[in-house]
C-alpha cells in the first residue's frame, strides 16, 4: 500500500470511530444492546476475560503471576475489556485510534493507576512505552480494519514489545463472504487459515494454535519466537 493511501486509510479510521464513539461509543464497541448502563457494560467484559483469558491461563502466564505480568491490548474502544484486565493483570496498557474513545476509556479506568491508555495512529505502537510485555490481546477490532497492510504491521510491532516465548492472541475476521468495500472501517479485511499462518511466520511469531477458520471470530494463538 502506498504512503498517500495508508494515510488516507487511517485517517478514515479514526473519523470513522470518533463519529461512532460520540453517537454511542458503547454500543459500537459491543452492539449487543444501544442502552449500557455503568454495570452492564463493564460486566460484559468481565464476561469476554472469563471466557477468552481466564480459560487460557497457561498459555497466558506461562507460570507467571499475573499481578506481576504487563499485558498490552489493541483497540480498548471504552475501556471495557481494559478494566476487566486491570483486575486481573499487574499493569496493563492500552492503545485505540479514536481519541473519543481513549477519552471515554480513561473515565472508566480513573479509580485503576496501573491501568494506562494512548491514542494511538491506527498501525502502529510507539506511543506504549518501555517493552518486555507479557502478553497481548485484542478482540473485536481487527474484524473492522480494512487494511491487512495495518493489521500485520500491528502485530510486528506487538512482536516489537513483547518478551520472548509470550503470547499475543487476537481475533481477526475470517468469512470471506464478508468484506465488501476496502473503504469500510466496520467488515474489515478477511484472513484465510493460510493467510494467518503466513502472518505470524513474517513477523516474528510461532502460530501454535488457530480457532475459527472461515467464521467472523477467527482467533489466533502467536507466541513470540
Amino acid at each position: 500500500m502506498d504512503s498517500s493511501k495508508l494515510e488516507r486509510t487511517l485517517d478514515k479510521m479514526r473519523q470513522d470511530w470518533d463519529e461512532r464513539a460520540r453517537e454511542n461509543a458503547r454500543f459500537y464497541v459491543n452492539t449487543e444492546r444501544t442502552d449500557w448502563t455503568d454495570d452492564e457494560f463493564f460486566a460484559s467484559g468481565e464476561r469476554t476475560v472469563s471466557e477468552e483469558i481466564l480459560t487460557d491461563m497457561i498459555n497466558i502466564c506461562q507460570g507467571k503471576d499475573p499481578k506481576q505480568m504487563k499485558v498490552l491490548e489493541i483497540g480498548c474502544g471504552a475501556g471495557r475489556v481494559t478494566r476487566a484486565l486491570s483486575g486481573l493483570f499487574g499493569e496493563v496498557h492500552a492503545v485505540d485510534v479514536s481519541g473519543e474513545m481513549v477519552a471515554q476509556a480513561r473515565a472508566a479506568l480513573k479509580d485503576r493507576p496501573h491501568a494506562h491508555v494512548y491514542q494511538n495512529n491506527g498501525m502502529d505502537l510507539s506511543v506504549v512505552p518501555g517493552g518486555n510485555f507479557d502478553f497481548a490481546f485484542s478482540t473485536i477490532v481487527f474484524q473492522h480494519i480494512p487494511s491487512r497492510a495495518v493489521i500485520e504491521n500491528y502485530v510486528r510491532e506487538v512482536n516489537r514489545l513483547l518478551r520472548p516465548g509470550a503470547l499475543f492472541k487476537f481475533q481477526v475476521q475470517g468469512d470471506p463472504t464478508l468484506q465488501t468495500d476496502a473503504d469500510d472501517t466496520w467488515l474489515g479485511v478477511p484472513f484465510s487459515d493460510e493467510d494467518a499462518v503466513r502472518m505470524a511466520e513474517q513477523c516474528g511469531f510461532e502460530p501454535r494454535h488457530r480457532h475459527g477458520a472461515g467464521g467472523q471470530y477467527f482467533w489466533l494463538w502467536y507466541f513470540k519466537q
